[in-house]
């Protein structure tokens, strides 16, 4: 599917519900499956959560995640601790290219029957489930918080729990401190200190409903929405103020767009007026918050505005090489960027080149990050319905706030 997209107002108003965290979604389903009792309301209806219930339902065969990289993280590491299961836990071509073996490897360690059914390091897998009586292990901490994660939703239904020590400087700590959140939501014991992870064992736990927060990734792209407008009133939902998500530091960087962020109830509020000068370049550590990378980059090129993005080196193993896709569609824009393994410099200034086709190379963040930009030109989206990966409701939204979208 490809589509148009265009703009003809200055200004948007309105309202929309984004679906529940994919983040939060996935791992409560995880905990979920090993604890009956629990109750989960607003889930996320993206592909990936989609294909997490499916894996979880499994016992054996195979387990198609597709392109759900959170997916084959986390069901690696519950498989490997389910007795008795025997699955090929596997996935698209570009996930057969995403490494795995940093958690294979402590898996592994703690005593899991794992064995590659292809390449060595990379998916598929075959599993064999068993009792992991080992507790103690170590893993690089530079890596994606996935690995991690995966290890600490499997750890309070482990004999004697888990001890993580993480070598090195944390990425993404805001997600494992999610994780973290969540299992002492459910009544588990946890500690994070001096890079060393401690969750207690978990027998049982007591009925609870849990219900999962909207979006913070998904929230970006409405941010960059009202940034680029001359003026916006917009409300999301459902959003705390308190956020475990990581990404809700929007409400400090977009701040830099001009565009205030405050709480009515559940309902985020985001006010925009054409009067505050912009800078003419920002710079930001991202290490906490890589998956805003695409919508602030797209945001900075939309006001003229130049950018240093850093802390992005997970970027290159996720659904594509994030970085350098977005080298390549700005630079169709007419943008002037560079990127690194780790950073992405876009200088300011230039002309936005209207009616530019924008290829996604499957993921559906390059096709949501781009779209805001036919506030300013006509814009072509490439194999648009890839958005369904986390916001399948999307182009419905946009159509919502007055964005003209049309199939070509």
């Amino acid at each position: 599917m490809k589509l148009r997209l265009t703009f003809p107002k200055e200004s948007i108003h309105g309202t929309i519900r984004v679906t529940g965290s994919k983040s939060e979604s996935n791992r409560l389903l995880l905990l979920q499956a090993l604890y009956k009792n629990l109750e989960l309301n607003n889930l996320s209806n993206s592909d990936d959560s989609r294909v997490m219930r499916e894996g979880l339902r499994s016992a054996g065969g195979t387990v198609d995640i597709h392109h759900a990289g959170t997916a084959m993280r986390f069901l690696t590491a519950y498989f490997a601790a389910k007795e008795g299961a025997e699955v090929l836990l596997t996935g698209s071509q570009r996930m057969t290219e995403r490494p795995i073996s940093i958690l294979v490897d402590a898996l592994k360690s703690l005593g899991a029957d794992i064995t590659y059914a292809g390449q060595p390091g990379y998916p598929p897998l075959r599993i064999r489930g068993k009792r992991l009586g080992k507790s103690v292990v170590s893993m690089a901490a530079n890596v994606s918080s996935q690995y991690i994660s995966a290890l600490l939703l499997i750890a309070p239904g482990l004999p004697q729990g888990l001890e993580l020590h993480l070598e090195g400087k944390i990425t993404s700590v805001p997600y494992i401190r999610m994780t973290l959140a969540l299992l002492e939501e459910i009544g588990a014991e946890t500690s994070f200190k001096d890079g060393v992870i401690r969750v207690a064992p978990l027998p049982a736990c007591a009925e609870k409903v849990l219900t999962v927060e909207s979006d913070w990734s998904s929230a970006s792209y409405f941010y960059s929405i009202a940034a680029i407008c001359r003026e916006a009133s917009l409300g999301i939902e459902s959003y705390k103020s308190d956020s475990l998500q990581g990404d809700s530091v929007l409400q400090e960087i977009y701040k830099e767009f001009g565009v205030k962020s405050a709480f009515s109830d559940h309902q985020l509020m985001l006010e925009k007026e054409d009067a505050m000068q912009v800078p003419e370049r920002i710079t930001l550590d991202l290490a906490d918050a890589p998956d805003i990378a695409q919508t602030i980059a797209v945001s900075c090129f939309a006001k003229g505005m130049g950018c240093h993005l850093t802390g992005l080196h997970t970027l290159k193993i996720k659904e594509t090489d994030r970085l350098e896709a977005l080298k390549q569609e700005l630079s169709k824009l007419g943008a002037n960027i560079s990127v690194t393994d780790n950073e992405l410099i876009l200088e300011p200034g230039g002309t936005i080149v209207p009616e530019v086709a924008v290829d996604t190379y499957n993921d559906h963040r390059m096709a949501m990050a781009f779209a805001p930009l036919a506030i300013k030109v006509p814009v072509i989206i490439n194999d648009a319905g890839v958005v369904s990966k986390s916001y399948p409701d999307f182009w419905n939204d946009l159509k919502a706030l007055g964005f003209r979208i049309e199939e070509v």
